[in-house]
C-alpha cells in the first residue's frame, strides 16, 4: 500500500472516531494493522474480553512471529486459565489449556506439565509460586504492565503505537477544499449552492436552474449542520517554503522585522505558519491560481496553497464571498494525536499524599518513569519520590559540594546564613540528569541511576544572587543547561561539563524564567523578566531578537505542548492580577486570553499542560482546566481540599498523574482512570516483592511459567525485561530498564593530591555479614542483577545467600553496611551444593554464573553442572559430568538457552539447554580456560585462560578472530596454573582483564591493551577485580589483604584500603572474590579466606573513595600495547 492510502487509512480512522463509530474504528485498525489502539486493548485486558483481546492482536502478530509475540500470548492465555480455576471452572480450564496453552508445550513441555498440574489443587494458590495471587482484578493490572512493555519492545509494533499528528476533522477539511474548488470551477455559478451528495463532481448546472439529479442522496449532509464559510486553502499548507536565514516563529515577534527574510505570502493567508485558520470565505482565491489533474499529487496537495490547475481562472470577488457547505468543519489549534479526550480523562482522583515536610516550590516528574517526581522545596531540600508506592527514594538537604572554590559573595552569604531555597528542579530531556536552582547563586546537577541511586555531577556557581530557573535543552548534538537569575543575564553551559558556553545580556531587571525550543534546525530561548519583559535569543552573540510586553506586565512563565506547535504563557502581575495565554509565533500576538484566573492571587500562578490538549493552573485554592481551544473555564477541583491559595502543579509525561502541593507541606497526588490503574498495580508489585524478597518484584507465576523473564530452563526463549532494575524503572510505562546512565564523570577540579590510605575501621563503613553456618573459604561472590542479595560459592561447593529485606531502615531493600541482611534459606531448609568430582579440591576452580532475572544460578565445583532455583534452592538439572570438569561460565547476553562454557581440557564448550547438547567445541587455548565474557556490542566472546591468552571467538560461526598472550610485569613470574579472567566495561568494547600480577585495559576486538597496573609490592598477587557498576572505577583485591581503588580510565591508584581497616587480626586472611554493587558505585564485598563476607562503603561525609590523581601522577607501572602483549596467530 502506497504512503497516500496509507494516510488516508489514518484519515477515515480519525473520521470514524470522531462519528462515535467505535466498533467499526478498531476493526479497520486491525485489519489495516497501521495503528495498535493501546487504550482500546488497556480496556480490553482490564475488562476480560479475552476473545476480542486476541482478535485484535491477530491483526498485529501471530503467536510464533517473535519471541515478545509469544510471551505476549502466553501471559494472557495464562491468565484466562487461572481464573477459570479460580471460578472453580474445570471443564473450561480443561478446554483453555489444551486449546489455548497447548502450543507452547513444543517449547517447554515442562513447562506445560507444571501447568496441567494446577488441575489436581483444590485451590491454585497451594502452589509455592502462586502463592501469593491476589485477586482477579490486581493479576489483571499486573499482568497489563508487563504486556504493555513487551508490546513496546516487540519489533513489529515499531511505528504503530502512535498516531500520526494532523489537525482534527482533517478528512472533512479535505473534502470541503475540493468542493471549493469544484465550484470556483463552475462556468455558471450560483450563490448558496445546496450540495447533496460527494458521489460525483459539484456543478450548478445550468443558468435557467436546471439541476442534474443527484444519483444518490447523502444521508450524510441532511443529518449535519452547516458552516458560514470553507476555510482558506493555505492556511492548511504544509509546503510553504522557509526562509533559511531565520525561523519563522521568531520572525514575527522580531522588534525590526525589516532585518529578517520574510516568509513568501501565499494566496488568502498573510501568515502562513499560523496556527489557527481563517475564519471567513473572504479569505480565500484572491487572483488566478493554476491546477493540476494529476492524481498522484491529489493527497499530497489538497490541503496547500501550492495547487496548480491546468488553465487560468479570473475569479470575481464575489466568489469569495460564497459559503460552499457540505460537511461541517471545526478548526481548533492542533493538538498532537487525533483521540478525543474528554474531561474525565483529567487526573482528579487523590491516589496518594506524600508528607515532604517543608513547602514546596517546583516539581517535576521523570520524563520515562511515568510514577517518578522530583521535589524541591524552601528549605532547600531535595527528594525524589515513587508515588505508586508513596515512597521516598532520595532526599539532599541543602550542601554546597566545593566551598572553597565558590566566589565570595556567595561565600559571604553563606555565612551569614546557610540556607537557600530551590527555585526549580528540571529533568534532563532522558531522565539521567537533574538539575537545581537554588536561590544563592549555585545550580546543582545529579546523575540519577535509577531507584534509590543518586550521583553528585556539576555544582556551578551560576549567577550573582538568585538563580531563578533552569532547563535542559540540546544544542548540535550536546546536552545544555540553560539558566537565568537575579544578575539580569541567561546563561547556557555544558551539561558534561559544566563550562560556560554564552552569557545572553539586554534584560533590565531579574530575569524570572527561560523556555528553551526549536522549531526545525533552529534552536533558541524565549526569556521572561519579572518586569514582564519577553525576550528571544538565537544561540550566537546577535543579542536578543524579541522584546515584547506580557499580558499586564505580569511575572510570567512560558511553555510550549509536548508536540512543540503551541506555545502558552501563565503569571500574574504587581496587583495580583493573573493571566493565562495562548501566542500566535507568527504575530508575536496574543492569540487567546483564557477566563476564568483570579483577580488577586497570591504569588505568581503556576500553570501546566498536558496530551496537547489541556491547561491546568494552581489558583483560589484549586486547581483549574481549560481546554485549549475554548478560552471558558473547563472545570474546577479542589482536591480533597488543603491547597494553598497558588498551589504549584506538575502532570506526568502521560497526563494521567498530577501532583500538586498542599498547604501542610505535603504533595497530593491526582489521577485518571489510567493513572488510578498505574498506581495500583504499583501497589500490587510492592506488596509482591515485600512478600517475596526485595530482589524480586515479578507477577506471580515467575519461576515456574516464565511470566516475567526467560530462564535458561524454563519458558520459551523470550529474554525481555530480564535485568531486575529498581522498581521505579521496572514499572514505567514505557518499560524503560536503564539502571546506570552514559553520564561523563565530573570534572575533579585542580587541587593537592595525595594518595588516600584508609588505616582505621573509622575510615570506612563495614559490615560483616552474618553467617550461622561454617566458615569456609569464600571462593566467588556476586551481587544478583538487582542489588538486593549477595551469593557467595564456598570450598567446600556450598552457596551462600544473604538477602536485604526492605524495611524502616532500609526502604529500597538494597545491599547497604548500614543494615544486616538475613542468610537466607528457603522453608525446606534445602541448600544449593554443587557435586563434586573425583579430582584434587586444590585443583578444581569453582564457577557459577546468574540468569539476568536472578532467577538462576549455574554453577560448578568441579563435578556436574548444576542449574539451581534461586527462589526455592531446588536443583532443576545437572549436566556434563567430567572429565572435563568446567572452570567457567557466562550466558549468551541475547539467549539465556545457550551457555558458554569453558572447560578444564583448554576446550570451549558452547551448550544449548534447550535441546541439551554442546553445538560447538572451541580450541584455541592452552590450558584450562578460566575466563568467559560476552559483548552484545561486538558480538564476540573473550575467553582468557591460565595459559595467560586471550582469544576472541565470533557469536556467529564461532571462529577465532584474533588470540594474544599477556605480557607479564618486569620483575614478576606468574605461576603455572594462575587464572586470568576477563569482564567487558559497560561501553563493551574496553574490558578488564584480571590476573595476579597485574590488571590491565584491554580493546575488543584487536585486543590492544590500553592501561596495566600491578601492586607496588612485587611479593603481593591480586586474587580478584572488578568493575565498578558505572565503569568508572576498579577495585582491585590483593593476596596481602589490602584493596586497590583505581580509576578506570587510568588505572591510577587514588585509594588503598589496607587490612586493618577492615579485617580481623588474624594475618592470614585475605580477600579470595570481590564484587561490585550493580548500582551503587562507591560499594563492593569481599569473600575472605576465613569464610566470611563483607560489605565496604566509603563514610558519608565522603561518599566516595578518595580522588584520583593529576594525570602526571601516573599510575604506577605502565605499558603500551606494544610491549604489554604479543601477537599470537590464529590457530
Amino acid at each position: 500500500m502506497s504512503s497516500l492510502s496509507r494516510e488516508l487509512v489514518f484519515l477515515i480512522l480519525q473520521f470514524l472516531d470522531e462519528e462515535k463509530f467505535k466498533d467499526t474504528v478498531h476493526r479497520l485498525e486491525k485489519e489495516s494493522g497501521f495503528f495498535f489502539n493501546m487504550r482500546y486493548f488497556e480496556d480490553s485486558v482490564t475488562n476480560g474480553e479475552w476473545d476480542d483481546v486476541e482478535t485484535y492482536l491477530s491483526g498485529f502478530t501471530k503467536v510464533d512471529d517473535n519471541r515478545y509475540s509469544m510471551k505476549i500470548f502466553f501471559e494472557i492465555r495464562k491468565q484466562k486459565y487461572l481464573e477459570a480455576l479460580d471460578r472453580r471452572e474445570h471443564p473450561k480450564a480443561v478446554e483453555i489449556l489444551m486449546k489455548d496453552l497447548k502450543v507452547f508445550s513444543t517449547f517447554n513441555e515442562d513447562l506445560f506439565k507444571e501447568i496441567t498440574m494446577l488441575l489436581t489443587l483444590t485451590n491454585f494458590r497451594e502452589n509455592e509460586q502462586l502463592s501469593k495471587y491476589g485477586d482477579t482484578k490486581s493479576a489483571r493490572a499486573i499482568m497489563l504492565v508487563e504486556l504493555k512493555k513487551l508490546i513496546e519492545a516487540n519489533p513489529l509494533f515499531r511505528d504503530k503505537l502512535q498516531f500520526p499528528t494532523f489537525k482534527n476533522s482533517r478528512l472533512r477539511t479535505l473534502i470541503n477544499q475540493s468542493l471549493n474548488w469544484q465550484h470556483q470551477l463552475c462556468k455558471n455559478q450560483r450563490p448558496n449552492p445546496d450540495i447533496k451528495t460527494l458521489f460525483v463532481d459539484h456543478s450548478c448546472g445550468q443558468p435557467n436552474g436546471a439541476r442534474a439529479p443527484s444519483p444518490v442522496t447523502n444521508p450524510l449532509a441532511n443529518s449535519m449542520s452547516k458552516v458560514g464559510s470553507f476555510p482558506a486553502l493555505g492556511a492548511h499548507g504544509p509546503f510553504q517554503p522557509v526562509p533559511a536565514g531565520f525561523t519563522a516563529p521568531l520572525a514575527g515577534w522580531m522588534a525590526n522585522p525589516s532585518t529578517v527574510p520574510h516568509q513568501t505570502v501565499s494566496v488568502g493567508t498573510s501568515h502562513p505558519m499560523s496556527l489557527g485558520a481563517p475564519s471567513n470565505a473572504a479569505s480565500m482565491v484572491k487572483r488566478p491560481r493554476t491546477a493540476t489533474d494529476n492524481p498522484a499529487v491529489d493527497y499530497q496537495t489538497a490541503d496547500s496553497d501550492l495547487m496548480k490547475r491546468s488553465r487560468h481562472l479570473s475569479i470575481g470577488d464575489e466568489v469569495n464571498n460564497m459559503p460552499v457547505n457540505i460537511l461541517p468543519t471545526t478548526f481548533p489549534g492542533p493538538s498532537q494525536t487525533p483521540t478525543l479526550y474528554s474531561s474525565d480523562d483529567l487526573p482528579k482522583t487523590v491516589v496518594a499524599n506524600l508528607n515532604q515536610g517543608s513547602a514546596v516550590k517546583s516539581m517535576e516528574f521523570h520524563p520515562v518513569q511515568n510514577s517518578v517526581l522530583l521535589v524541591g522545596t524552601n528549605l532547600g531540600d531535595v527528594s525524589i519520590w515513587e508515588v505508586g508506592s508513596k515512597e521516598r527514594l532520595v532526599y539532599r538537604n541543602f550542601k554546597v559540594w566545593e566551598l572553597t572554590h565558590c566566589t565570595v559573595p556567595l561565600q559571604a552569604s553563606l555565612a551569614s546564613e546557610y540556607t537557600a531555597s530551590v527555585n526549580r528542579v528540571a529533568w534532563s530531556l532522558d531522565g539521567a540528569l537533574f538539575g537545581v536552582a537554588y536561590s544563592k547563586h549555585i545550580v546543582h546537577v545529579y546523575a540519577y541511576l535509577g531507584g534509590t541511586e543518586l550521583r553528585n555531577h556539576l555544582e556551578i556557581d551560576a549567577h550573582a544572587g538568585n538563580v531563578s530557573d533552569l532547563a535542559f535543552a540540546p544544542l548540535n548534538k550536546q546536552l545544555c543547561i540553560i539558566t537565568c537569575g537575579e544578575d539580569k543575564t541567561i546563561k547556557v553551559w555544558d551539561a558534561a561539563s559544566g563550562s560556560k558556553l554564552f552569557t545572553f545580556e539586554g534584560h533590565e531587571a531579574p530575569v524570572y524564567s527561560v523556555c528553551p525550543h526549536h522549531k526545525e534546525n533552529i534552536q533558541f530561548i524565549f526569556s521572561t523578566a519579572v518586569d514582564g519583559k519577553i525576550k528571544a535569543w538565537l544561540y550566537d552573540h546577535g543579542g536578543s531578537r524579541v522584546d515584547y510586553d506580557a499580558p499586564g506586565r505580569s511575572c510570567t512563565k512560558m511553555a510550549y505542548t509536548a508536540d512543540g506547535t503551541r506555545l502558552f504563557s501563565c503569571g500574574t502581575n504587581k496587583e495580583g492580577e493573573s493571566f493565562i495565554v495562548e501566542w500566535n509565533e507568527s504575530e508575536g500576538a496574543v492569540k487567546r486570553s483564557y477566563m476564568g484566573l483570579g483577580k488577586r492571587s497570591v504569588g505568581v500562578v503556576q500553570f501546566d499542560t498536558t496530551r496537547n490538549k489541556y491547561l491546568a493552573a494552581g489558583d483560589e485554592f484549586g486547581i483549574k482546566f481549560w481546554d485549549m481551544d475554548n478560552v471558558n473555564l473547563l472545570t474546577t477541583i479542589d482536591a480533597e481540599g488543603g491547597l494553598p491559595a497558588s498551589p504549584c502543579i506538575r502532570f506526568n509525561k502521560e497526563g494521567i498523574l498530577l501532583a500538586v502541593s498542599t498547604g501542610d507541606n505535603g504533595i497530593k497526588v491526582l489521577a485518571s482512570t489510567d493513572g488510578v490503574r498505574l498506581v495500583r498495580s504499583i501497589e500490587s508489585r510492592m506488596d509482591s516483592s515485600r512478600a517475596a524478597s526485595a530482589s524480586s518484584a515479578k507477577a506471580p507465576l515467575t519461576t515456574i511459567f516464565g511470566a516475567r523473564a526467560s530462564s535458561p530452563m524454563v519458558g520459551t526463549n523470550i529474554g525481555v525485561g530480564e535485568r531486575n532494575v529498581p522498581l521505579t524503572s521496572m514499572v514505567g510505562l514505557n518499560g524503560d530498564n536503564r539502571s546506570t546512565p552514559d553520564v561523563k564523570p565530573n570534572i575533579e577540579k585542580s587541587k593537592a593530591w595525595r594518595l588516600v590510605e584508609i588505616n582505621d575501621p573509622s575510615q570506612l563503613r563495614s559490615l560483616r555479614l552474618a553467617d550461622h553456618t561454617l566458615p569456609v573459604r569464600i571462593m566467588r561472590l556476586m551481587y544478583t542483577n538487582s542489588g538486593g542479595a549477595l551469593l557467595a560459592l564456598s570450598y567446600n561447593a556450598t552457596h551462600k545467600l544473604w538477602k536485604w529485606h526492605r524495611n524502616d531502615r532500609n526502604v529500597t531493600g538494597k545491599a547497604t553496611s548500614a543494615v544486616a541482611p538475613q542468610l537466607w534459606t528457603p522453608p525446606s531448609g534445602v541448600l544449593m551444593t554443587n557435586e563434586i568430582g573425583s579430582a584434587n579440591p586444590e585443583d578444581v576452580v569453582p564457577c557459577f554464573a546468574l540468569s539476568k532475572n536472578d532467577s538462576y544460578v549455574m554453577s560448578a565445583s568441579g563435578g556436574k553442572i548444576s542449574l539451581f532455583n534461586m527462589m526455592t534452592f531446588k536443583t532443576m538439572t545437572t549436566f556434563m559430568p567430567p572429565p572435563p570438569a568446567a572452570t567457567s561460565l557466562a550466558f549468551h547476553p541475547e539467549d539465556n538457552n545457550i551457555i558458554a562454557i569453558g572447560m578444564d581440557d583448554s576446550t570451549i564448550h558452547i551448550y544449548n539447554v534447550r535441546v541439551d547438547e554442546v553445538s560447538s567445541k572451541l580450541k584455541g587455548h592452552q590450558k584450562r580456560v578460566t575466563g568467559l565474557a560476552f559483548s552484545n556490542i561486538l558480538n564476540v566472546l573473550v575467553s582468557s585462560g591460565a595459559d595467560s591468552q586471550l582469544c576472541v571467538w565470533s557469536i556467529e560461526g564461532w571462529e577465532k578472530q584474533v588470540s594474544k598472550f599477556l605480557q607479564m610485569p618486569t620483575g614478576r613470574s606468574a605461576s603455572p596454573n594462575a587464572q586470568t579472567r576477563v569482564l567487558f566495561q559497560q561501553d563493551q568494547v574496553h574490558m578488564l582483564v584480571v590476573h595476579e600480577t597485574q590488571v590491565a585495559i584491554y580493546e575488543a576486538p584487536k585486543l590492544e591493551c590500553v592501561k596495566q597496573w600491578s601492586p607496588r609490592e612485587s611479593s603481593s598477587a591480586i586474587t580478584d577485580a572488578v568493575y565498578s557498576c558505572d565503569s568508572q572505577t576498579v577495585f582491585v583485591s590483593s593476596d596481602d589483604g589490602s584493596v586497590s581503588v583505581l580509576v578506570a580510565s587510568t588505572l591510577a591508584l587514588r585509594c588503598t584500603i589496607n587490612p586493618v581497616a577492615y579485617l580481623p587480626s588474624n594475618p592470614r586472611t585475605f580477600p579470595v572474590s570481590i564484587a561490585a554493587h550493580p548500582s551503587e558505585s562507591n560499594q563492593f564485598a569481599v569473600g575472605l579466606s576465613d569464610g566470611w563476607v563483607q560489605v565496604l562503603e566509603p563514610t558519608e561525609s565522603e561518599g566516595k573513595w578518595g580522588t584520583p590523581p593529576p594525570s602526571e601522577n601516573g599510575a604506577g607501572p605502565s605499558v603500551s600495547s606494544a610491549t604489554a602483549a604479543s601477537d599470537q596467530p590464529s590457530r
